[in-house]
């Protein structure tokens, strides 16, 4: 494997537990896919640091079990707007 991938996967390894980042997040903060970003954590981090993708295991894990909670609240400020915006257009 190239020292800039394992230097990558570590380096995002490190991002996530630090920040308890989503794979989305995480994406987006090093500018590379969520593919990307799941190789290097499950199977490439794996082989470079076991310890650290243990670590990172658990914050994905965490993550993925509380996105249903995250999408439900993002739902209902999606539609608690939509609402404030159509009672505000007819008030005007």
């Amino acid at each position: 494997m190239k020292e800039y991938i394992e230097e990558r996967a570590v380096d995002i390894a490190n991002y996530i537990i630090e920040s308890n980042a989503t794979v989305r997040q995480t994406a987006r903060k090093f500018g590379i896919s969520k593919s990307t970003v799941h190789k290097d954590v499950t199977e490439r981090l794996i082989k470079i640091n076991p310890a650290l993708a243990k670590k990172t295991r658990v914050v994905l894990d965490v993550n993925k079990a509380e996105r249903h909670i995250r999408g439900g609240m993002a739902t209902k400020e999606k539609y608690m707007n939509q609402h404030r915006n159509i009672s505000f257009s007819a008030v005007y």
